[in-house]
């Protein structure tokens, strides 16, 4: 749980110990979402994407999987990161409550990936059912011809793809 290596670091340093391998691990947690931009930047640069203004779908916004619990989820520093460089984002979770998700961390969430237009990205961010059962064809219609996939959980490892897409897997 995201919250335990902090209390574990807190209550070590009370007793006078510096707790280094876990505060080590949480700096690194803390900062996947911006390697991760980065990773998606550098893709979208091998396909001529002008990443100032490239589209990404971003699919799932909750802690874990198939649970609707949106404490402790990176998801939004995920989407805020590519916010911050131009890209226009939206984002579904067919589990998260769509007014928690909009006061916990300001997304406004998709009801539907119906009618969506194409994007340049999809970033598979949490592994929920509803996305590990999707087709190549399911990712071919959400993407524009050469976009990138960038699976976080390794959900569509196995989908084979045309060669014109990009994948980035983490």
């Amino acid at each position: 749980i995201g919250v335990d290596p902090y209390y574990l670091a807190f209550k070590s340093e009370e007793l006078g110990y510096t707790p280094e391998m876990i505060l080590a691990g949480r700096r690194i947690n803390d900062s996947m979402p911006t390697f991760i931009v980065s990773q998606i930047v550098k893709q979208l640069m091998k396909q001529n994407k002008n990443s100032q203004n490239a589209s990404a779908l971003v699919l799932g916004a909750t802690f874990k999987e198939n649970c609707p619990d949106l404490r402790n989820s990176k998801s939004a520093d995920l989407v805020r990161a590519l916010s911050d460089l131009g890209h226009q984002v939206e984002v579904h979770d067919p589990c998260a409550d769509p007014l928690q998700a909009k006061a916990a961390y300001d997304l406004n969430l998709r009801d539907t990936l119906e009618g969506i237009k194409p994007v340049d990205c999809i970033v598979g961010a949490v592994r929920h059912d509803a996305y590990s059962d999707f087709t190549s064809g399911t990712l071919e219609s959400l993407l524009t011809k050469g976009g990138l996939i960038a699976d976080l959980k390794g959900m569509w490892r196995d989908i084979d793809m045309p060669p014109e897409y990009i994948r980035w897997n983490l």
